[in-house]
C-alpha cells in the first residue's frame, strides 16, 4: 500500500472510525482531517482532533510505517514539530518530537476495507483509454459537472502561470504580453513558436508607430519573420523590402531564422504567410488592441474583431510571388474560437485575479459557456462516452481531466474516479 492511497483513505475517512484509539490506548476522535497539502511540509495543514480530553490543532503526516518519519528525515525538519498526529498502516516504532515528546498514532491496517485497495490497484493495472472507461456511464451527473467545473478552474489557473511569469518578465506591461501570447496563438500548433519569437523580436510599440501603413505592418512583420531576404520581382515584396530595409536600420532590430517556419503538411490557408498577413490586418484594425479586448463583453463582438482577412496581394498569393486563384482568406471560425479559448480567456481570468475584480473571471466563464467545443481526438472520445461536449467550458475541463488526470491515474485526486473506486 502507497502513501498516496493512505492520504485517499485519510481524506475522505475510507476506514472504521468506531472506538478509534492511538496507539498508546488513548481515546480518539477526528474532528477535521484538515486541508490536503501538495508542497513541502506536513501532509494535512489544519486538523483538528480530540485524544482523551484535549483538543488539538495543527497539522497532520501521514506513512505507511511509522519508521519512514525517519526514513524521511521529518527528525530533522522544524516544520514536522507541529504535528498533532501520525497517520500509518503500520506502528512499527515509536516517533518523538525534537524534544523527547511521543508524537500520537494511530494504526490503521485493522481499520481499511481491503477491497477498496484492490479496487485501486485494478484501476492503475488497466490499459483503457481511462482507467473507469467501464464505470464511467454509472457516475452521477452532479458529480461530474462539479468535477468538471473544479477541474475548468484548475486548467486557467495553469495557463495563468505562464502569463504571470510573461509580466514580470515584461514590467507588467499586459499590452506587451498580450500581443506576445496572442502572436503565439496566430501561429496554432505548428508555428506557434517562430511567431512567438517573431512578436518578441518585435516590440508592440513599433507596431504602434505605423498602425495606420498596413504597408509597413507587412513589412515590418514578414521582414522580422526572415521571409524578406530573397530577390523578388513582384513590385509590391520589392516595396516591402525597401521599407523593412529602412525601419530595420531606424529601430536596430533583427529577424529570426526563417528556417523555423514550417509549411509542410499545412493547408495553404494555415501557411504563416498567411497568418502574418491576417495578425498584420487585425493590428491595423485594433489600436490598443488588448485594452480593446479586455473591455468587450459580447462573444460575437470578439468574433467580429478577431475575423480579419488579408491585404489584397495575399487574397491571389499563399506564398511570395506564386499567383493562386483568387479567394478571401478570412481567420476561420474555429481559428478564432481557438484564439478566444487559449488566449483572451486565459488573460481575462488572470486581469480579474490580479486587478481582484469578478467581473473578468464570470465574463471568462461565459466566453467559454457561449463557445463550441474544440473538436480533436480527445473530444470525439468523451463524446463517445456520453461526457457533455457541449461548449467550450466543458471540453476545456474534460481536456485537464484527460491530460492532468486520466493518462497519469490520478484517480484518488478525481471525484470521478473516487465515486468508481468506491462503488466497484
Amino acid at each position: 500500500m502507497t502513501e498516496e492511497f493512505l492520504h485517499y483513505i485519510w481524506k475522505f475517512r475510507l476506514f472504521n472510525q468506531l472506538d478509534l484509539k492511538t496507539t498508546d490506548g488513548d481515546v480518539l476522535e477526528i474532528l477535521k482531517v484538515g486541508t490536503h497539502n501538495f508542497d513541502s511540509g506536513p501532509d494535512f495543514f489544519n486538523s483538528k482532533v480530540k485524544i482523551g480530553n484535549t483538543t488539538w490543532a495543527g497539522n497532520i503526516e501521514i506513512h505507511v510505517n511509522s519508521s519512514d518519519w525517519k526514513k524521511h528525515f521529518h527528525q530533522n525538519d522544524k516544520a514536522y514539530d507541529s504535528v498533532i498526529l501520525h497517520v500509518v498502516l503500520n506502528a512499527d516504532e515509536l516517533i518523538c518530537r525534537a524534544n523527547g515528546e511521543a508524537i500520537p498514532t494511530i494504526e490503521l491496517k485493522d481499520k481499511i476495507d481491503y477491497k477498496l485497495h484492490q479496487n485501486y490497484l485494478n484501476f492503475k493495472s488497466n490499459t483503457y483509454w481511462i482507467p473507469c472507461e467501464k464505470k464511467i456511464t454509472t457516475v452521477p451527473q452532479l458529480i461530474i459537472n462539479s468535477t468538471l467545473d473544479r477541474l475548468l478552474l484548475e486548467r486557467l489557473e495553469r495557463k495563468s502561470t505562464s502569463v504571470l511569469e510573461s509580466l514580470q518578465l515584461n514590467n507588467t506591461n499586459w499590452e506587451e504580453v498580450f500581443y506576445q501570447n496572442l502572436a503565439r496563438n496566430f501561429g496554432f500548433k505548428t508555428n506557434s513558436i517562430p511567431f512567438e519569437l517573431l512578436a518578441k523580436s518585435l516590440p508592440s510599440i513599433i507596431l504602434a508607430k505605423h498602425k495606420n501603413s498596413l504597408l509597413q505592418l507587412e513589412a515590418l512583420l514578414f521582414g522580422q519573420a526572415g521571409l524578406l531576404n530573397e530577390h523578388y520581382e513582384d513590385k509590391y515584396l520589392q516595396a516591402l523590402q525597401n521599407e523593412y530595409t529602412f525601419l530595420k536600420q531606424k529601430f536596430k532590430i533583427n529577424s529570426i531564422d526563417p528556417s523555423l517556419w514550417k509549411f509542410l503538411r499545412l493547408r495553404p490557408v494555415n501557411f504563416p504567410t498567411i497568418r502574418i498577413a491576417q495578425f498584420a490586418n487585425l493590428i491595423l484594425n485594433s489600436s490598443h488592441l488588448f485594452s480593446k479586448i479586455i473591455e468587450t463583453e459580447k462573444c460575437d463582438d470578439l468574433k467580429k474583431l478577431l475575423n480579419v482577412n488579408v491585404s489584397e496581394y495575399w487574397e491571389s498569393h499563399f506564398v511570395f510571388d506564386k499567383i493562386s486563384k483568387r479567394q478571401t482568406k478570412h481567420l476561420g471560425t474555429d481559428a478564432i474560437n481557438n484564439i478566444i479559448i487559449n488566449t483572451i480567456v486565459p488573460f481575462l481570468f488572470v486581469y480579474g485575479k490580479q486587478k481582484n475584480d469578478e467581473k473578468y473571471i464570470e465574463r471568462a466563464l461565459f466566453f467559454l459557456e457561449k463557445l463550441d467545443g474544440e473538436s480533436n481526438a480527445i473530444v470525439t472520445k468523451w463524446k463517445f462516452l456520453k461526457m457533455p461536449v457541449k461548449n467550450a467550458y466543458s471540453t476545456q475541463a474534460l481536456l485537464q481531466l484527460k491530460n492532468e488526470y486520466c493518462t497519469t491515474k490520478k484517480c484518488l485526486s478525481c471525484n470521478i474516479g473516487n465515486y468508481v473506486i468506491k462503488n466497484l
